[in-house]
């Protein structure tokens, strides 16, 4: 008997199984690498290796045969997992040197070294201190970086040396700190020179961040875990660079002001050692050489500057890869280090840059939009500005050598396809073992809403019929970062099975939300409850005076994360729009969120305290119960080290001091992303059965 679409979504983590990913062309076209399970079913990745020229593939590393045990993960690697909400089991990141002729990757804290582009050849165990975390190989092969203890180790391939390479108690090198990691998408904490010979390596002190503890009632003989947590207001941890010559032993500090520019966003270190860093208030970024100090670039807004991922990038001509603001649309500049201050935008107004996906020779890749439910790749090079993949949907590509390889998702089938081209023309695919979901294909019905053309997906169940009024479900994320109108069918296998169960759902993409220019983006600043909410409700509007269906008297809402913050809103400022909520993992209370996200739209909240009032739900209650009280469950994993359970419970003393009935379920052991695959299936379950009972009961 085949699972039923929550069980099947959970135990395929959401269908990610068996989909290739982690995907690099070797500089000469020749090969691609990836990583993927070997079925559908099976939740443990492998590292792989295809023939550019025809697909056929070769597994690289399987962790069962190396022996590796993945529930062995050192505490740091959960950490890190949880950061870049990795889910998956096995090899799940690796690094490669600069000929692609060696990957380096870590399993249960042990080092492995497996050749590529050699069929005859295995992967082997490097001698390493362990746990060792973040292996990376330096870019001739013959070294490899690892972090263990908080300390930065180097072992030598060849003489099986093992260095450390900075240590000291009480502090950490080479790992990125947790606003990093979290805010600024920087999963690194060292960056090799081009020759091997040196390291950049960031030390962190987070003496001055302020101690929060995770508490386990489930088991009251452990003791509470201990965490620096910076939330907003107070310090964040101190991050300094320096560079580590290996042979003459020797650092050299980097200099920058970093009083000023405390903030560590990224860097590259290609032909020049290219630093970004950011003030405090996130009004200004600058863009400066490494090893000289010369400020190559300062970007300022009145609102904030936007951390772009890819960037600092390098051609092999020497030009930056950079991007800058102008005619409302985030552009691509290319330019020499000496120009690139004053370089004019080579992409044109309208076409939003996204992410730098890399460079191949003297070209750049990049993802941008045209329209935000739509996210194409371009490349721009000596042949000026061209389309790689603009079909509409989701993609994204990696190329080098004359091969590039499209990733992309489209509303035709509800898998990736992965695609390779090789001097312009198709080359095999890479095979897609992700199973089929057990449920109808999605069929989103878009609509543009409102006077900001809210980006708006309606759908219905499968079965049907015109005619037939429907309770409707408004389920949103809804704030900065993330999208949920996107022209790919994955993008709403779960709003399509809650349409199954017998509602009509409505997604909207409101103000803040990506893809729309900074315009957009800016219209959050300083109140992050007040227009996203509106435009829920312009949105709930607009589709249901499209379609007759669905019945505007029963609406119910649910969220996880700022989608849960958007769902308990909904509920307690209109509650004459919304009978019942669902709210997952909510930010209740702005001052207990982190200090990169939250100062950015909302400021200090010693300078600001009146954005925090708004934007925070705490003192809702008593005033939503002199209106009207609505149905609302609260849901929260105890182990969340991102949203604390501290903000539903803060909520939930709230609603019981104003005297809102309400319900609250607690997750003993979960995190913020649910991993677990009993809870993330019967979480789908309990939301319909208590919105069901909600939404049947007339007067909500």
């Amino acid at each position: 008997m085949a699972d039923s679409f929550p069980r099947q979504q959970a135990r395929t983590r959401r269908f990610t199984i068996g989909a290739p990913r982690a995907l690099r062309v070797s500089p000469d076209g020749e090969r691609v690498t990836f990583l993927r399970t070997k079925s559908g079913d099976d939740p443990v990745s492998c590292l792989w290796e295809a023939t550019a020229g025809t697909g056929a593939e070769r597994l690289v590393a399987d962790p069962k045969a190396l022996g590796a045990d993945d529930e062995n993960l050192p505490p740091e690697e959960r950490a890190r997992r949880e950061r870049v909400r990795e889910t998956g089991s096995g090899i799940v990141a690796y690094a490669t040197d600069q000929r692609h002729a060696l990957a380096v990757f870590a399993l249960s804290g042990q080092v492995y070294a497996a050749p590529l582009g050699d069929p005859g050849a295995s992967p082997r165990r490097v001698a390493t201190h362990t746990p060792a975390l973040d292996p990376r190989p330096d870019p001739t092969g013959r070294k490899v970086g690892y972090v263990h203890a908080g300390r930065l180790w180097v072992a030598d391939l060849e003489t099986g040396d093992d260095t450390i390479v900075a240590g000291e108690d009480g502090v950490t090198y080479g790992l990125a700190e947790f606003i990093a990691s979290e805010e600024m998408g920087r999963f690194r904490g060292y960056w090799w020179s081009p020759d091997g010979t040196r390291l950049l390596v960031a030390r962190v002190n987070e003496s001055n961040v302020r101690r929060w503890h995770i508490a386990d009632p489930a088991n009251p003989d452990r003791q509470p875990a201990e965490v620096g947590y910076p939330a907003a207001g107070t310090p964040n941890a101190d991050v300094s660079l320096f560079i580590a010559d290996l042979a003459a032993g020797t650092r050299t500090t980097v200099q920058w002001d970093n009083i000023v520019f405390p903030y560590l966003v990224n860097a590259a270190w290609d032909d020049d050692l290219l630093i970004v860093a950011q003030t405090r208030d996130q009004k200004a970024m600058r863009l400066f050489n490494g090893i000289t100090g010369e400020v190559i670039r300062e970007d300022t807004d009145p609102q904030w500057t936007d951390v772009i991922d890819g960037t600092p990038a390098q051609l092999r001509n020497g030009h930056i890869v950079w991007t800058e603001l102008s005619d409302d649309t985030r552009r691509l500049i290319v330019a020499p280090a000496a120009d690139l201050a004053s370089a004019a935008p080579l992409t044109p107004p309208g076409l939003q840059v996204r992410d730098i996906l890399g460079t191949d020779g003297d070209s750049v890749l990049f993802s941008g939009s045209t329209e935000p439910t739509e996210i194409g790749v371009w490349r721009y090079g000596p042949d000026g500005l061209t389309a790689v993949a603009t079909d509409p949907g989701v993609h994204t590509a990696q190329a080098a050598g004359a091969t590039t390889v499209v990733s992309g998702r489209t509303l035709r089938g509800n898998h990736v396809s992965v695609r390779i081209n090789k001097k312009g023309k198709p080359a095999g695919d890479i095979a897609v073992l992700a199973e089929e979901p057990n449920l109808p294909p999605p069929d989103p019905q878009f609509l543009d809403a409102g006077a900001g053309d809210i980006r708006t997906a309606v759908l219905f169940p499968s079965r049907h019929r015109p005619g037939t009024k429907l309770p409707v479900l408004m389920d949103p994320y809804g704030g900065p970062h993330s999208q949920r109108v996107l022209k790919t069918a994955s993008a709403f296998l779960a709003s399509q099975w809650f349409a199954e169960q017998g509602f009509a759902v409505v997604v909207a993409d409101g103000r803040g939300t990506p893809g729309r220019g900074p315009a957009w983006d800016r219209m959050v600043a300083g109140d992050l409850a007040t227009g996203v909410l509106e435009d829920q409700v312009t949105a709930l509007h607009a589709a249901a005076e499209k379609f007759a269906d669905l019945d505007a008297s029963r609406v119910g809402i649910r969220g996880w994360s700022f989608g849960g913050y958007l769902a308990a809103l909904a509920v307690l400022r209109r509650p004459d729009v919304f009978g019942a909520a669902v709210a997952g993992a909510p930010v209740t209370d702005w001052r207990l969120y982190d200090t990169h996200y939250t100062e950015r739209y909302l400021g200090d909240p010693a300078a600001n305290p009146a954005a925090y009032e708004v934007s925070s739900l705490n003192d809702d209650p008593e005033r939503a119960v002199a209106t009207a009280v609505r149905p609302l469950l609260i849901i929260h994993g105890l182990a969340d080290d991102n949203v604390f359970v501290a903000h539903s419970l803060r909520l939930s003393s709230a609603l019981l001091a104003a005297g809102y009935p309400h319900s609250v379920l607690p997750l003993s052991g979960v995190t913020h992303m649910t991993p677990q695959e009993v809870v993330a299936e019967n979480l789908l379950l309990l939301q319909v059965a208590f919105l069901r009972d909600a939404l049947s009961r007339r007067g909500v």
